[in-house]
């Protein structure tokens, strides 16, 4: 595994051993980003100088790629130790904790936001029916900003329903995993 684009590109990034994380594959990171920074869900590139929440951080390989291209400070919530402890090795490999913030805790039950994020990228773990319920959690723990992105990665043959108050924007499918793009309305 490894940052896929921006200043940090072809960097690695360490990930416990053992099943309980599976970080974003860099194919599906890489499209991710293209569809975020090329300006096709915003004017312009949504990332740059971006406050971004990477929820179910794992690794931490989402916040890390958002930092390697252009946003400003990244949040990172997670709470399984070993995940927290490889998230915070590869921040420190990369050199950018003052760009970034670990808290440990349950996305489902965030704590309250200390500023709201533009984006937000969340990669739960397949087939749990996490992501509404997190979408509904974050927004009511103030962590998604009016007109904010958020980046949601499924098993490809998940269901998913939007949560009210946010819109779809765009809907891919990478092998097994699928990614959708709303806008919070």
């Amino acid at each position: 595994m490894r940052i896929v684009g921006g200043r940090h590109r072809g960097r690695p990034l360490d990930a416990p051993d053992g099943l309980t994380v599976r970080p974003t594959a860099d194919r599906t990171r890489e499209s991710m980003f293209n569809i975020l920074c090329q300006g096709k869900l915003a004017d312009g590139n949504p990332l740059v100088d971006a406050r971004v929440l990477d929820a179910f951080a794992g690794t931490g390989a989402l916040g890390l790629e958002a930092l390697s291209r252009g946003a400003a400070k990244v949040t990172f919530l997670e709470n399984q130790a070993a995940s927290l402890k490889a998230c915070r090795a590869n921040i420190k490999a990369l050199n950018e904790e003052d760009s970034s913030e670990i808290l440990q805790g349950d996305v489902l039950r965030p704590p309250p936001a200390r500023e709201a994020c533009s984006i937000v990228l969340m990669d739960p773990p397949y087939n749990q029916d996490l992501p509404h319920p997190a979408i509904v959690a974050l927004n009511e723990a103030g962590w998604i900003a009016p007109s904010a992105i958020v980046a949601v990665e499924l098993m490809a043959q998940e269901s998913f329903t939007p949560p009210d108050g946010f819109e779809e924007l765009d809907n891919r499918k990478y092998g097994k995993a699928r990614v959708i793009f709303l806008r919070r309305i």
